[in-house]
């Protein structure tokens, strides 16, 4: 069995790039701590493993976080690694990770960011999760990871995402699952088949940023970070542009950076897709429908049968790893008596 371990990956950032020297004048710093499982050593060959990377903030989401991964590792024979963003992940979370890390055995690692200075600065929080998931791709993970797959928390995974790592993206630095255009009372909220969308768009699809594939390699070599950047940094002044940062960024550079779509199983949602394409799901996405406005979790267990039992499954070992924790550092009731005394010593 390998042994848990803990280790450190920091690099410090200047206009996009990566460097292993320290400066006053780099603007950005990544630092990240790793646990799960041990490291190989760098003479060994490279091991096969998923790379999947996620944001969370609040219990809520994370409730969602957690069940995404377990349906992710029930759907593959693969190591996998989590990479999730700490800025904004609670401290139970943080807790607890290692528990199930051990209990499943998957890596994982918390990557924290610091916005760089010379970006744009967005205010709401959710906002700057939006733009961790574009903005910083090529400096995020370490170059030795070739492809992460980006998985919305509250998503349900029946696939084995191994199939979406190894898919090709013929050519282009990224993979990204259209719209579904088949549930048809839904046509008048499609803001992307007419006005701007429509126009900029022309024959391409306007893309969900709920699940998608990067070829980190195709990524940094095209400098696809640089560009995205320097279009956000251009849109952003504008508090109109870019309502949806973290999907509008990508189609509104499509014609810079090449979006390869993905075939419309990889993701389904019940808001924009048929009730006929759900059959051939490979991820389910819990998106918002602006119609009904059903709260998520109604959503979750009504949408997705096994959602219910994931999540029946994770607070077991939740309430096991409490309860453990709690038998670690209650006193037994002799040491009770004992500090008692002391107390009326004193």
């Amino acid at each position: 069995m390998a042994t848990a371990s803990v280790s450190i990956y920091c690099c410090f950032m200047r206009n996009g790039h990566q460097s292993q020297r320290s400066s006053l004048t780099y603007y950005g710093f990544i630092c990240s701590i790793t646990g799960g499982g041990a490291r190989k050593d760098d003479g060994d060959k490279k091991e096969d493993v998923l790379n999947i990377f996620s944001v969370a903030s609040g219990h809520l989401y994370e409730r969602f976080l957690r069940i995404m991964m377990l349906s992710v590792l029930r759907h593959t024979n693969t190591p996998v690694k989590f990479w999730f963003l700490k800025n904004y992940l609670s401290p139970s979370f943080k807790e607890t990770i290692s528990h199930m890390a051990k209990s499943y055995g998957f890596q994982f690692e918390l990557v924290q960011y610091k916005w760089p200075r010379w970006l744009h600065q967005q205010t709401e929080k959710q906002r700057i999760i939006w733009g961790y998931k574009i903005l910083f791709l090529d400096v995020l993970f370490p170059l030795a990871v070739d492809k992460i797959i980006f998985v919305d928390a509250d998503q349900i995974v029946r696939a084995d995402l191994k199939e979406l790592r190894d898919l090709d993206l013929e050519g282009a630095p990224y993979g990204y699952t259209p719209f579904c255009d088949s549930r048809r009372e839904m046509d008048g909220y499609r803001f992307w088949k007419s006005g701007y969308w429509a126009s900029h768009l022309g024959h391409r699809r306007y893309h969900i940023s709920a699940l998608y594939v990067v070829d980190l390699k195709k990524f940094r070599k095209i400098a696809a970070g640089d560009r995205l950047r320097g279009q956000y940094q251009a849109l952003s002044q504008d508090p109109n542009s870019l309502s949806n940062l973290d999907q509008d960024l990508p189609n509104n550079m499509i014609h810079q950076v090449a979006i390869q779509s993905l075939p419309q199983d990889w993701l389904w949602c019940e808001t924009w897709c048929d009730d006929s394409s759900k059959a051939t799901a490979k991820t389910i996405d819990l998106c918002n429908n602006p119609k009904t406005k059903e709260p998520k979790l109604m959503a979750a267990a009504r949408i997705v049968p096994e959602w219910v039992e994931y999540d029946n499954e994770i607070k077991e070992l939740l309430g096991r790893v409490q309860g453990e924790a709690g038998a670690t550092h209650n006193p037994s009731p002799s040491q009770h008596h004992k500090a008692d005394t002391r107390r009326d010593e004193l």
